[in-house]
């Protein structure tokens, strides 16, 4: 369970200062809903933006250090925004469930003195009462600091301590490691475990259909990876679990994949699980290994959809390439249907697509463009003058960005 509200994220390379939903440092938004999908021309922004996200849980599972480095993001001073002197930051503004406390992690990567890349500070607070200020039950300079056990214990700004959670000093021996990632290991420390779990459970989607055609060990996965390339393990471990639930999720996902009548499971003779596609017009059926790219990939979207478990927050980069734009529209209506209005997932797009977002809503989307002093600049599409109306009566709000009604 659980999703963020809000986001705030400053000095992460054309991110200068750009905040979605609703903050601690900044009430004036409205919560994210459970589907979020970020639009704007090439150049403002959008791969940063998933990258951030990436970023994040590259710190919790490498640290800051070797998350500055992965995925040719080319260290600390390729990623800060240009001309700044202040560290990277971001805020999450976070709930576990609608009747729970709002939670704010805020942390701070800097360079020290060696220019090495170190956590400057950490922290964790929560409302405790209806009004006042949030109360922090982790806080962490330089490695440095505090956490409380249990789930009722804080500090205020002030040093004033409350709650019947007990207080431990913390001194971490490696700065540039998160210190929920310490903290969340121990049972102890409930509410960090919880948030910890959160972040973990986080998917950065880069599907790539030539992952997905190798040959795979015979290992069932409950989970895809990042670029696809255990799509039959995963099958092979819904299909263990739950035979007659993957076959009707089987037949869910074959009604939405063009001209494929039929997909099964099939079992080869050292013991793997693949899938058989028959398709309209042939007698044969074909294999992942010879599927089109469009095919793989929705039905590899259409699998993380109805995972058994679901991770709770998912990001997608740009679901349109490779797909004939036709199929957008429903795919995003069926990403919509899915993530619903609960807690347990979240869903976050770049797309350029203007027939993706035809299923969506003002309220959906934002529009991310260059500002004049060359950093991203951020507006939701329901602040825009007459698109609310407009899609009121009906009008798509994919058709009015095509049209230049915004962004």
């Amino acid at each position: 369970m659980g999703k963020i509200e809000g986001i705030h994220i400053q000095n992460y390379g054309p991110l200068k200062s750009i905040k979605l939903g609703k903050l601690f440092s900044d009430q004036t938004g409205s919560p994210l809903g459970n589907m979020v999908t970020i639009i704007g021309p090439s150049g403002a922004g959008k791969s940063s933006m998933a990258d951030a996200f990436g970023f994040i849980a590259d710190c919790l599972d490498k640290g800051v250090e070797e998350a500055c480095d992965l995925n040719n993001r080319g260290g600390f001073d390729n990623l800060v925004s240009q001309s700044s002197k202040e560290p990277i930051k971001f805020e999450l503004y976070y709930r576990e469930t609608s009747n729970s406390r709002p939670i704010t992690y805020e942390l701070s990567v800097a360079l020290d003195k060696k220019e090495r890349p170190f956590v400057q500070e950490e922290r964790l607070r929560q409302r405790v009462e209806k009004r006042g200020r949030p109360k922090s039950f982790l806080h962490l300079q330089n490695g440095k600091g505090y956490a409380f056990e249990g789930r009722e214990g804080w500090q205020d700004d002030e040093g004033m301590v409350s709650g019947s959670g007990k207080k431990v000093d913390v001194y971490l021996s490696d700065n540039r490691k998160l210190g929920i990632a310490t903290y969340g290991a121990m049972s102890e420390y409930a509410r960090i475990v919880d948030f910890m779990n959160f972040l973990k459970s986080w998917y950065l989607c880069y599907f790539s259909p030539d992952s997905a055609r190798q040959v795979q060990l015979v290992a069932p996965q409950p989970f895809l990876d990042r670029t696809g390339g255990n799509l039959n393990n995963v099958a092979q471990y819904m299909y263990r679990e739950d035979k007659s639930g993957f076959e009707k999720i089987l037949k869910e996902i074959q009604t939405k994949l063009p001209d494929i009548t039929k997909i099964e499971p099939s079992k080869t003779n050292d013991g793997r699980m693949v899938l058989r596609f028959l398709e309209s017009g042939f007698s044969k059926p074909f294999y992942s290994s010879r599927m089109s790219d469009g095919t793989l990939k929705l039905f590899a979207y259409y699998l993380l959809l109805h995972e058994k478990t679901p991770r709770r927050l998912v990001f997608i980069e740009e679901p349109e390439n490779g797909l004939y734009h036709h199929y957008l529209t429903e795919l995003a209506g069926e990403m919509k249907r899915n993530v619903g209005k609960g807690f347990s997932k979240q869903l976050f797009i770049t797309t350029h697509s203007p027939f993706f977002i035809n299923a969506l809503a003002p309220d959906d989307v934002w529009v991310l463009n260059k500002g004049e002093d060359g950093f991203s600049t951020l507006k939701r599409t329901s602040d825009y003058d007459y698109v609310q109306n407009m899609t009121e009566e009906e009008v798509l709000l994919g058709d009015l960005w095509y049209s230049k009604y915004f962004g």
